[in-house]
């Protein structure tokens, strides 16, 4: 299984890194629509929704990335909003968590819930990601830099969590998570983060900022990472899905990009670094 994983990585980082630093942002951000609704095709599912309804969902969302395309024609304030909406919806997220139970039984009104959390997780981090990559100058770079320090955050918290770890994160949700890999994670994120951002420009002045916010970026990653998994063990399921061999599902890759993404999209905006 360790041998498909790393070989399945191999295949899809180099792939993802040419497309953000190559591709022009509209080409970018339908690949990214195409990953990200793929990602809530498999939440759906996880909801307990299937067959015809999951279709016209799915159909529902994509027309909602395509009229704020339409709609932000020489202005991007409505990516920047959708944006906020995806902090927004974090924050909640943090305190659904802290009631572990909230949601897990087959109800419709928890479904109604789990089906609109799925919108404000999907459309924010594509919105995000695309407002990063448009962003003037180095938008390709610091796109990069935004998904590199998640990448490095998670291996880190593996290896730290393995070697280190001692005392459970959240155990009812995620038993293999621990303070210690987070802390880990923490470090290499960081440490990615500062070395593209010195890559993509980042001033002297900006660099504190740069580091501040990266860091509250691989905490909300985190955070994803955990909601998904407690969508998980609410469906009973161990991966959201089985597209990428040895990997699970692609939302079980992208779960802590979801919450990440809009975090350090605004942050960029904010402090302007």
């Amino acid at each position: 299984m360790t041998k498909t994983r790393v070989i399945a990585a191999l295949i899809m980082a180099p792939v993802a890194i040419c497309a953000i630093l190559f591709l022009p942002t509209q080409w970018l951000a339908a690949a990214a629509a195409l990953v990200f609704l793929t990602g809530l095709w498999e939440w759906l599912k996880l909801t307990g929704v299937d067959g015809l309804p999951r279709t016209v969902l799915l159909a529902l969302n994509l027309l909602l990335m395509v009229l704020m395309v339409w709609a932000s024609v020489g202005s991007l304030v409505l990516f920047q909003l959708a944006a906020l909406v995806g902090v927004g919806f974090w924050l909640l997220a943090l305190l659904w968590l802290r009631y572990f139970n909230f949601g897990a039984h087959d109800e419709n009104s928890a479904r109604m819930l789990k089906l609109a959390a799925g919108t404000l997780a999907i459309v924010p981090a594509w919105a995000a990601l695309v407002l990063l990559h448009a962003a003037e100058p180095n938008g390709h770079l610091w796109l990069l830099t935004a998904l590199m320090l998640v990448w490095a955050a998670d291996s880190g918290a593996y290896f730290a969590g393995r070697a280190f770890g001692k005392h459970k994160l959240a155990p009812r949700i995620s038993p293999n998570k621990t303070i210690e890999g987070v802390l880990g994670g923490l470090v290499a994120g960081l440490i990615v983060a500062g070395g593209l951002g010195w890559l993509a420009g980042v001033s002297a002045s900006g660099f504190g900022w740069l580091m501040l916010v990266a860091a509250v970026a691989v905490l909300a990653s985190v955070l994803g990472d955990l909601f998904e998994s407690l969508l998980k063990r609410h469906a009973g399921a161990k991966d959201s899905g089985n597209v990428i061999p040895g990997h699970g599902g692609v939302l079980d890759r992208i779960d802590g990009v979801l919450a990440a993404l809009p975090v350090f999209a605004l942050g960029k905006e904010f402090f302007g670094f």
